[in-house]
C-alpha cells in the first residue's frame, strides 16, 4: 500500500466526496475512485458507506483512516530528517512537552542550540506524559519534556533542575484565596478540579490521606488553562502546578506539607536518531548537567 494512496483515501474520507476530493487531489474521478476500489479489495473491507450525495467511513474505514495519519506522519517525519546540508547541521527536532516551569529552561536550551545551527527548526506536541510516550512510542516524536515516573528500562533521561510546586489555583473571592497556604482538612467538602492522570492523582491521595475520601471531584482535564477557566467559571478549585501565568481572577497557593515533582527530558533508548536530533540530545545533556539548582 502506497502513502500517495492513503493520501488519496484521507482525502476522500475528509470531503466525504469523490468529486472534490479528486478536484482537490488534480486527478480524475476515475482513477480515484478505481484506487479506493483496489484499497478495499486489497484489504477485504468496505472502506465507505456510499449514497448519492456523499460517502462516510465505516469502521474499517475509521480504524484505517487513524493507521493511514500516524503512517503519513511518520513518513513526513522521516523525509525531514534527511533533509540536510552537507557539514552543516539542518533539519527538524519534534519534540513533546507538558506545561510546566522548566519549559523556560528548555526552550532556553533549543534557542542556544539553535543560535549555534540555525538551520535546525523545532516541531513541538502539547501534552501530558501518557501522550508523549505514546507519540514517542509510535516514532512520531524524538523526545519529550515530561513529569512523573519513568520507566528506565525503555528510555533515557535527564532530569530538569526545577522542581514543580502543587498548589492551588483558586478564585479571589472564595475562602481559600484568604489563605497563605493549602492543607488537606481546607479542602473537605470543596468542588476540586484535578489532572485526569493516575499516577498524579495517587499522589494527591497520599498527600490527602484521611481526608481524601471526604474530596468532591468536580471535574478533571489534563490542560492547566482549560481548568483555569472552568475554577473562574466557578466549577471549582484547581489543584495543579505553579506556572509563571498570571489568571486575572485567580490566585496561586502551595500546598502544605509541600508537594514537589520532578521533569525530565526522555527518549527512548537504542533509538536510532538523524544526527541533528542525536546533536541537539547531547547537548541538551550536557546543558541540564551543567545547571545546579542554585543558578537557577
Amino acid at each position: 500500500m502506497e502513502i500517495r494512496v492513503l493520501k488519496y483515501f484521507l482525502a476522500v474520507a475528509r470531503e466525504e466526496n469523490i468529486t472534490r476530493a479528486a478536484q482537490l487531489l488534480h486527478v480524475t474521478q476515475p482513477t480515484l475512485s478505481r484506487q479506493i476500489m483496489q484499497m478495499e479489495e486489497e484489504l477485504g473491507v468496505k472502506l465507505f458507506t456510499r449514497s448519492k450525495h456523499n460517502i462516510v467511513l465505516t469502521e474499517d474505514g475509521m480504524l484505517l483512516k487513524r493507521r493511514a495519519q500516524e503512517l503519513i506522519a511518520l513518513a513526513d517525519k522521516t523525509k525531514r530528517d534527511f533533509i540536510r546540508e552537507e557539514e552543516k547541521l539542518s533539519g527538524e527536532i519534534t519534540i513533546g512537552s507538558g506545561e510546566f516551569r522548566s519549559t523556560r529552561i528548555f526552550s532556553q536550551i533549543m534557542a542556544a542550540f539553535q543560535e549555534k545551527h540555525p538551520l535546525v527548526s523545532y516541531r513541538i506536541y502539547s501534552g501530558n506524559a501518557d501522550n508523549i510516550k505514546d507519540q514517542i512510542e509510535r516514532g512520531l516524536l524524538d523526545i519529550g519534556v515530561m513529569g512523573g515516573p519513568t520507566d528506565i528500562q525503555k528510555y533515557n533521561f535527564v532530569p530538569m533542575p526545577v522542581k514543580e510546586r502543587w498548589g492551588v489555583l483558586t478564585r479571589l473571592d472564595s475562602g481559600l484565596a484568604e489563605k497563605e497556604k493549602i492543607t488537606p482538612e481546607d479542602l473537605e467538602g470543596i468542588p476540586l478540579i484535578t489532572t485526569s492522570r493516575e499516577y498524579v492523582q495517587n499522589d494527591l491521595a497520599n498527600w490527602l490521606g484521611g481526608a481524601y475520601g471526604q474530596m468532591h471531584i468536580a471535574a478533571s482535564g489534563n490542560l492547566l488553562y482549560n481548568e483555569a477557566m472552568m475554577a473562574e467559571s466557578g466549577i471549582g478549585t484547581v489543584i495543579c502546578i505553579k506556572l509563571d501565568c498570571i489568571y486575572e481572577n485567580l490566585r496561586f497557593i502551595p500546598l502544605y506539607p509541600p508537594v514537589e515533582t520532578v521533569t525530565a527530558l526522555v527518549w527512548k533508548k537504542d533509538q536510532v536518531f538523524s544526527p541533528t536530533t542525536a546533536a541537539f540530545i547531547e547537548y541538551a545533556s550536557q546543558y541540564l548537567k551543567g545547571i545546579s539548582n542554585d543558578k537557577i
